[in-house]
């Protein structure tokens, strides 16, 4: 098993470097995000899982995740990657797929694996007409979904906040899309760094914010394990607390440690108040 030590470190509430304890005022609000609903994106520990996807796993449930939000299968088949995940305890409840292959396979595979979600990863236009066909595509593909029994979400990057011709392709994506057929999975990190609000993202599209990836941001703008960065995760979970989402997904794109990485997410949203 990888870094086993770290599960049992966790298990035991000894004090692990680098990882953020209980914020400072947690008595004072007394809301937290609910274990059960903390989950991590697995491409941040993908150089790992590609080496022992197994061990990787159950290492993640050594430190506490139960829920995680797949980024490929790594060469199993849907059936062995649910497998492995039964063994560790471990429920995946998302998945990041484009909608250009067989939407019939995505869904016999999202089934398999037992998943409520599938997240479109990465679009990115030169032209807004070009966004409008995609809209209509991801529209016409959330609906094939619903009637599958999964809800089709899109995952945000920077540049859809960024004005093509005077127009955001993420009005064009929310406006040209239903709450029925798409939701939407707000990337913390993507949309502070793309100039937004994601507070303001979040009641523009209310009740469309079903997920976030709780991706943090360094003060030169690159990438930070959960709680160690810039982003007032405190304020932004306070604020639609009362209509929460159903998922917090802890992600790093480039972790110099990832099972380091998964813990400090973890801790750190287990033990946040606000």
């Amino acid at each position: 098993m990888l870094r086993a030590g770290l599960g049992v470190a966790v298990a035991a509430g000894v004090a692990v470097p680098g990882i953020a304890a209980a914020e400072p005022d947690g008595g004072r609000h007394g809301l937290r995000v609910p274990r059960h609903k903390i989950s991590i994106q697995l491409y941040t520990l993908r150089t790992l899982l590609a080496v022992d996807l197994a061990g990787t796993l159950s290492a993640l449930a050594d430190i506490g995740y139960r829920k995680v939000e797949l980024a490929g299968l790594h060469g199993r088949t849907a059936a062995e990657f649910r497998a492995i995940l039964d063994r560790v305890g471990i429920h995946a409840t998302s998945s990041h797929n484009g909608i250009d292959g067989d939407l019939n396979q995505v869904i016999a595979d999202a089934h398999t694996l037992g998943q409520r979600k599938v997240v479109v990863p990465f679009v990115n236009l030169p032209t807004i007409a070009q966004w409008q066909e995609f809209t209509a595509r991801l529209e016409a593909a959330g609906a094939v979904f619903r009637r599958a029994g999964l809800s089709l979400g899109y995952h945000n990057h920077a540049h859809e906040f960024k004005p093509i011709d005077g127009v955001r392709p993420y009005d064009v994506i929310t406006r040209g899309t239903t709450r029925r057929n798409v939701h939407l999975e707000v990337d913390l990190y993507w949309a502070v760094t793309g100039g937004v609000d994601p507070v303001r993202v979040y009641w523009d599209n209310f009740p469309r914010v079903r997920q976030y990836h709780v991706k943090d941001r360094a003060p030169d703008g690159g990438f930070a394990d959960p709680g160690t960065g810039t982003i007032d995760f405190r304020h932004i979970f306070r604020a639609n607390h009362a209509h929460e989402v159903d998922e917090y997904i802890v992600e790093h794109d480039q972790p110099g440690d990832p099972l380091h990485t998964a813990l400090v997410g973890y801790q750190y949203l287990a033990n946040l108040r606000f």
